[in-house]
């Protein structure tokens, strides 16, 4: 792990650098590694779906429609093909908060993270990972302390 990330909270560092470690793998075409998924579940799904969220916010500042959604899970199939659009698309109804529990299982916390990277990568259109971990979890704290 890189020093880079001295400033975030001890719990959120390995998934930091795990979470750059996969975004520049699949930059390169490659599977992200298992470092991700070997992380807590629960702080790791947190914290990726609040990058999600914060990307999605940032690329549509007047709100999201149905066609914004739907433009961003076919372009993160289209740019990762191991991914499965029913993952992605569970993934985008987390980030937003309109997950509905049906009563079917989520997906795998492994295969959660690999998609989320995938979807985080393509959201972030070239644009380095690190300050939208680091405004994640500020996010995060902020609505913590205010919980």
């Amino acid at each position: 792990m890189n020093n880079s990330w001295r400033h975030l909270p001890p719990p959120a560092r390995p998934i930091a650098a795990a979470t750059a470690g996969a975004v520049a793998a699949v930059r390169e075409g490659q599977e992200p590694d298992g470092d991700l998924a070997a992380q807590d579940p629960a702080q790791t799904g947190l914290i990726l779906g609040t990058v999600v969220r914060l990307l999605l916010e940032d690329g549509h500042p007047d709100g999201l429609t149905a066609d914004d959604v739907r433009t961003a899970l076919s372009s993160c199939v289209r740019s990762w093909p191991e991914a499965d659009p029913q993952v992605v698309l569970w993934l985008l109804a987390g980030a937003l908060g309109v997950l509905e529990e049906d009563g079917a299982p989520a997906p795998k916390p492994d295969v959660l993270a690999r998609h989320a990277v995938a979807l985080i990568t393509d959201l972030l259109a070239g644009r380095p990972v690190e300050p939208w971990l680091t405004a994640a979890l500020a996010d995060i704290e902020r609505s913590q302390l205010h919980d």
